[in-house]
C-alpha cells in the first residue's frame, strides 16, 4: 500500500487528569450531533479512571470509558471516534481495552447503550446473557 494512504499508528493509553480540558473539547461535536449525551467537568473527572482515548500523533482520534456499577455490571460510556478514522479499527481498540479494564477488575458483565448495533455486536455483545438474561429499559424523559 503507498504510504500516503496508510492508517497512521494508533496509541491507546488512558486518560490523565490533564487530557479533561482537551477531552471537553474532543467530545462536544458527537454531542452537538447527538450521539453523545453532555458530559459535565465532574462526570468526566469521574470517567478518568477507566477512561481510554486514541491518539495519532498526539492528537485525540477516539475516546472511551468503563463506568463500573458494582462487581456484576459496568458500561462501555462515551466512545466516539473522529469521522476520518471510523472503520478503522479505532473503535474496537478502544472497546477491547475497557472489556479488558472489567476482566482485570473481575466485573461480570459490561454492557453498551448504543446506537451502533452492528459495530457492537462485531465486539462480541449480544442482546442477551447466557441463561437468557436481557436488559428492558424504561425512559422517564424525552431526549
Amino acid at each position: 500500500m503507498p504510504e500516503s494512504q496508510q492508517t497512521p499508528s494508533v496509541r491507546i493509553r488512558p486518560v490523565r487528569r490533564e487530557d479533561l480540558t482537551d477531552l471537553a473539547d474532543f467530545i462536544r461535536p458527537f454531542v452537538t450531533e447527538g450521539r453523545l449525551l453532555p458530559r459535565t467537568t465532574e462526570e468526566l473527572t469521574e470517567l478518568l479512571y477507566n477512561g481510554f482515548v486514541a491518539e495519532i500523533d498526539g492528537r485525540f482520534v477516539g475516546f472511551a470509558a468503563l463506568e463500573i456499577y458494582s462487581r456484576k455490571l459496568a458500561e462501555i460510556r462515551s466512545l466516539a471516534v473522529v469521522p476520518e478514522f471510523q472503520g478503522k479499527g479505532v473503535g474496537r481498540m478502544l472497546v477491547d481495552e475497557c472489556v479488558e479494564r472489567a476482566r482485570k477488575r473481575d466485573i461480570l458483565e459490561v454492557m453498551a447503550i448504543t446506537s451502533s448495533e452492528v459495530f457492537f455486536r462485531s465486539c462480541g455483545f449480544d442482546f442477551t446473557l447466557p441463561g437468557e438474561k436481557k436488559a428492558l429499559f424504561i425512559s422517564t424523559c424525552e431526549f
